[in-house]
């Protein structure tokens, strides 16, 4: 590619220095892809001349994700598609270009933000490609976040190649599976694998003869006697078909059939959930500092995989009670909340509870208030260890399986996985990297606030030590074509003056998982739907929208109560853009004239929230409500935080014709648009992130730009003229929003993909070297020689 860049440059030299002259004029050290286009527009247009775009150059600057520029020079790094990078650096006063690689990038752009320093000191570089070599990955970028189809594909033909090698493990692994010191599946009788398949043949001969519903205690004494144990199905019937798929496994093995058995197998009865940080509670806990979607995705969670966990165990004929433990952290300060309890039953389940561990300080003593997500790392290390005594303690044993939850939750289920030797799920609902432009570069001036580089590290470590990642969208793991992927922004990034990262993660890597959650059916359900709704409830939910707030704090009326409303709801913070939307539809008089807006979400008075950020976006409210003359259009409502209330307001909004906005600058999945689209209500939703991915623009929802907010304001108005024209549309989207849903998005599927996932990626990493010691020995030197002293400050 420089070949044809550099003949194009000598062949068309003005424009190629018109283009690179404009880049060094614009006094800025780091020009985003946006504004390297907009520079190439121009000069396109000063020449009169289209073919830049298309040219060589052109092909690289529209790929191109960032420059950095210290005049005559520019680097800039190409992004071919997802997880494809290549690196240029370009003399403006030469008109030349050279290919670099992500090392020479990287220190080019610390020396813009470090000057001198940084070109005499010794810079510590981590890259994870030698530990990868050899390691299967995907190459397509349409197969990213299908890692589980990938492995069984990939290695189950390679493995099972080797016949004496694979057909031995498999055996051994067979055997390996007990619970309370009750063997599973395979006893020591059936001692190679010639004996396994003439056992096979004797079980299958035998089964045909017993009626299809015997049940074991019917047939165990002839199928132990052959080697088999329990755990091949609750009936005869199912008992058949399991070991027909194994006998099939080994005659030639199928992907298809070898995820299928395995989904059957009897090895996860107890699952430990991990999620530090904020006020883990099942109620008056969400819109407190740090508490939001997390802890509902968890709870619900929760219920769906005990729910699934039971389905698995009953249907193969093990009669138990699965355990589910949340592991969160215990705050004697709880503020009403019953996060200062030890032990907390799961509503909606019989054996899932969450399990509370203090913090300690530095000499032991229980740190009793909230700690804001920025500032818990130096407690996470002492925090992981009693955490683990705990759930031993508790479950009896170790778990099956350990999940983490951002990165806090995930360098704890590291830690503790690695101890265990148990299987490590990581889902990290929204890395800060991306959020934060530039916090990777310029960390040293956020980090008394912030500590960016303790969580990076520490996301750097867990994500690289978990057997397997769970993402809720494609995005979150590679983004767009004109954007980078959460994921995808750990793959090279520097720290100067701390670390360089040349390869951190491969968005190609078969641990990635797209896992999509759902919204809780027994509350989040069709307006239609009118048996089930809570009639009871209406009179309150209409003092909420129209009358005294119904108890919680308010301000603001409606003039013209009959206007369909535009509803959001959110946590009041810069990213999720409450205020953002109010300014829209401030200025929009077309959607003024059509619409009420009603905003749920956060305090009122900003004496009552102890998060700065919050603080100034509740100030910034009071402001546009003034600023706008928003009285008799507008009504802002306390955050409310029982959901099957919250659940009913949907229905009550859709009752009325509303819609809802979901107006985040970015949104890592969406669930607020989940729990919408669920109950009918057509929903507009952030371009940025997973909302984008959940709602078919035009036909099950709407997408929106909030960086065009009076674009997005004009395309709701639009809409709502149509539905006051044709009411028909307005039912139509309804329609389509619950049916997306349906196919999709819901807490059924989750959980059996969940269950799935978890047994494919245990079998794995016990036939083959999936585990990755060598990376995991390389990551604890990491851990240990830079996470470590990151992470020994405290909070005053």
């Amino acid at each position: 590619m420089s070949d044809a860049i550099s003949t194009y440059m000598r062949e068309h030299r003005d424009e190629a220095y018109l283009l690179l002259r404009k880049f060094t004029s614009q006094d800025k050290k780091f020009v985003m892809r946006s504004e390297l286009r907009e520079s190439m527009e121009l000069v396109s247009a000063e020449r009169e001349d289209s073919s830049l775009s298309t040219s060589p150059l052109g092909e690289l600057l529209n790929a191109s994700e960032e420059a950095a520029i210290d005049g005559p020079w520019i680097a800039i790094s190409v992004r071919w598609r997802p997880g494809q990078w290549q690196f240029y650096r370009f003399h403006a006063e030469a008109v030349d270009v050279e290919e670099i690689d992500v090392s020479e990038f990287l220190a080019f752009k610390e020396r813009l933000v470090d000057g001198q320093s940084a070109r005499d000191q010794w810079q510590m570089e981590v890259d994870l490609t030698p530990f990868n070599r050899g390691f299967p990955k995907l190459k397509e970028p349409r197969s990213i976040g299908q890692g589980m189809s990938f492995l069984n594909r990939r290695l189950s033909s390679e493995l099972f190649q080797e016949l004496d090698r694979g057909d031995q493990r498999l055996l051994q692994f067979l055997r390996l599976h007990q619970y309370s010191g009750r063997q599973l599946m395979l006893s020591q009788r059936i001692h190679d694998v010639t004996e396994l398949r003439r056992a096979l043949r004797q079980a299958d001969e035998y089964l045909e003869k017993c009626s299809p519903d015997a049940t074991w205690d019917d047939v165990s004494l002839d199928l132990e006697a052959m080697g088999f144990e329990m755990g091949w199905g609750k009936t005869v019937e199912r008992m058949r078909e399991t070991l027909r798929m194994l006998s099939d496994i080994l005659e030639a093995p199928d992907p298809g059939v070898l995820e299928n058995f395995l989904a059957r197998i009897p090895m996860i009865f107890n699952i430990v959930i991990l999620s530090p940080h904020g006020y883990f509670g099942q109620s008056h806990v969400l819109g407190l500092p740090d508490t939001g979607g997390q802890v509902v995705y968890i709870l619900d969670q929760a219920r769906a995989l005990e729910w699934e966990m039971k389905k698995r165990l009953d249907e193969q004929g093990i009669t138990l009670e699965p355990q589910i433990l949340v592991v969160t952290r215990l705050i004697q300060n709880a503020h009403g909340t019953t996060c200062d309890q030890r032990s907390e039953k799961i509503i909606g389940t019989s054996n899932a509870r969450i399990l509370r561990v203090p913090f300690r300080d530095a000499h032991g003593e229980i740190v009793p208030n909230w700690i804001s997500r920025f500032e818990i790392w130096p407690y996470l290390e002492r925090f992981a260890e009693e955490a683990e005594k705990e759930v031993i303690a508790e479950l009896g044993g170790n778990p099956g399986l350990i999940v983490g939850n951002y990165s806090d939750g995930n360098l704890v289920a590291t830690l503790m996985s690695r101890r265990l030797h148990v299987t490590q799920c990581n889902i990290a609902h929204a890395l800060e990297k991306t959020k934060y432009l530039l916090s990777d570069l310029y960390w040293k001036d956020n980090d008394s606030q912030y500590h960016f580089a303790c969580q990076f590290t520490a996301d750097l470590i867990a994500m690289n030590n978990a057997d397997f990642i769970i993402t809720s969208t494609y995005q979150e793991i590679a983004g767009t074509e004109d954007s980078v992927g959460q994921y995808e922004s750990y793959s090279h990034f520097t720290m100067p003056g701390l670390y360089r990262v040349v390869n951190g993660i491969n968005v190609h890597d078969p641990k990635f998982n797209i896992v999509s959650p759902g919204a809780d059916p027994d509350i989040y359900f069709s307006h239609a739907d009118k048996k089930r709704r809570l009639t009871a409830l209406e009179p309150e939910l209409r003092e909420m929208v129209f009358g005294d707030g119904g108890g919680s704090p308010y301000r603001g009326h409606f003039k013209d109560e009959s206007k369909p409303i535009v509803f959001t709801m959110a946590r009041l913070d810069r990213i999720k853009n409450l205020n953002g939307l109010v300014d829209w539809f401030g200025r929009s008089e077309r959607l003024r004239k059509h619409a009420n807006l009603f905003v749920v979400g956060g305090h009122l008075d900003p004496a009552r929230s102890s998060d700065h950020e919050e603080r100034q976006q509740i100030e910034r409210m009071h402001q546009l409500y003034d600023e706008h003359n928003l009285e008799g259009h507008f009504r802002w409502l306390g955050f409310q935080s029982e959901r099957t209330l919250v659940g009913e307001l949907y229905r009550f909004i859709a009752d009325h014709r509303g819609v809802f906005v979901q107006p985040a600058l970015f949104e890592a999945y969406g669930l607020t648009v989940v729990e919408a689209m669920s109950s009918g209500l057509p929903t507009f939703a952030t371009c940025y992130g997973g909302p984008s991915e959940i709602i078919e623009d035009g036909v099950s929802g709407f997408h929106i730009d909030p960086n065009h907010g009076d674009q997005a304001a004009e395309l709701i108005a639009e809409f709502l003229e149509k539905c006051a024209a044709t009411p028909k549309c307005w039912d139509q989207t309804s329609q389509n929003a619950i049916a997306r849903i349906e196919r999709g998005y819901t807490w059924r599927l989750y959980a059996e993909k969940m269950m799935t996932l978890a047994r494919v990626y245990g079998f794995w990493k016990y036939m083959t070297s999936i585990d990755r010691e060598e990376t995991s020995r390389y990551l604890e030197l990491l851990y240990g020689l830079q996470y470590r002293s990151l992470a020994d400050f405290r909070t005053p």
